[in-house]
């Protein structure tokens, strides 16, 4: 069945900022009753409607304030998590807090999402679940290495729990975006290797608005994947039909960037 969103609780986590508040405005627009988890700064205050400051990687935190957002606007219904950080850079340039931290956000903080609204999703037999990966989560990306590794988590947790949750009338959804401008965005790319400048620079970013109207057209729809784009769908395709070609338009572009370096 067809999700409608008028009068449906969602909870959205990382909703006052970039994609986040993009789909909660479109949310509220179709008459969703809309709540939001994220980090306790101006963009939260500057967010209209129910919201919890809460850093998603604190898991009593998270339970914590979904609880107070039920017993205010009643079950949630639906939950898209939103809340993500990235830093690029040399492998070897990395503190292992650098790899912890985001895998504490951006994996964890989804997995903290979810364990608070099941329960009440399971009980009433319905629900959805849709959560952002990224498209450094189908594809390994050079200067990526904390942050493609827990996009992967994010996309292996969602492939199996849409086979674990269907049963109980539960829909799950992975969503793939490549770059898109947002205040995230703007951060990360002065931190940027010159390698993935070059191999990011060839797709224009989305706006946060597209990827919003994808993420609920994919949701309402019940499907497993939402890819807004067409070159990173192309680039899922090409990675499992021809990884060997990928590897090699990926080495191509970190040479050339590493001879104009030189």
């Amino acid at each position: 069945m067809r999700v409608t969103w008028r009068d449906r609780h969602v909870v959205v986590t990382g909703g006052s900022s970039g994609i986040g508040l993009a789909l909660t405005r479109r949310l509220r627009d179709a008459g969703a009753n809309v709540s939001v988890l994220a980090l306790d700064d101006q963009d939260l205050q500057q967010t209209p409607g129910p919201s919890r400051g809460v850093d998603v990687s604190d898991a009593a935190a998270v339970a914590q304030a979904i609880a107070e957002l039920v017993a205010e606007s009643g079950p949630v219904r639906s939950l898209f998590t939103c809340a993500g950080i990235v830093k690029p850079g040399y492998v070897e340039s990395f503190a292992l807090s650098d790899f912890r931290a985001q895998l504490e956000v951006n994996y964890f903080g989804t997995v903290h999402a979810i364990r608070a609204v099941l329960p009440g999703m399971m009980t009433a037999g319905n629900g959805t679940i849709t959560c952002i990966s990224s498209a450094a989560g189908l594809l390994g990306v050079f200067g990526y290495a904390p942050y493609s590794a827990s996009k992967f988590a994010v996309r292996g947790l969602c492939e199996t729990l849409r086979q674990e949750l269907r049963p109980h009338g539960i829909s799950v959804t992975a969503v793939y975006p490549p770059d898109v401008d947002t205040p995230m965005l703007a951060k990360e790319t002065p931190l940027k290797p010159p390698e993935l400048r070059l191999i990011s620079g060839t797709i224009k970013p989305l706006s946060a608005d597209t990827v919003a109207a994808a993420m609920m057209r994919g949701t309402a729809a019940g499907k497993p994947t939402v890819i807004p784009d067409l070159s990173t769908r192309l680039v899922r395709l090409a990675a499992g039909a021809a990884p060997w070609l990928v590897n090699r338009v990926l080495d191509g572009k970190i040479d050339k960037a590493r001879r104009e370096k030189s």
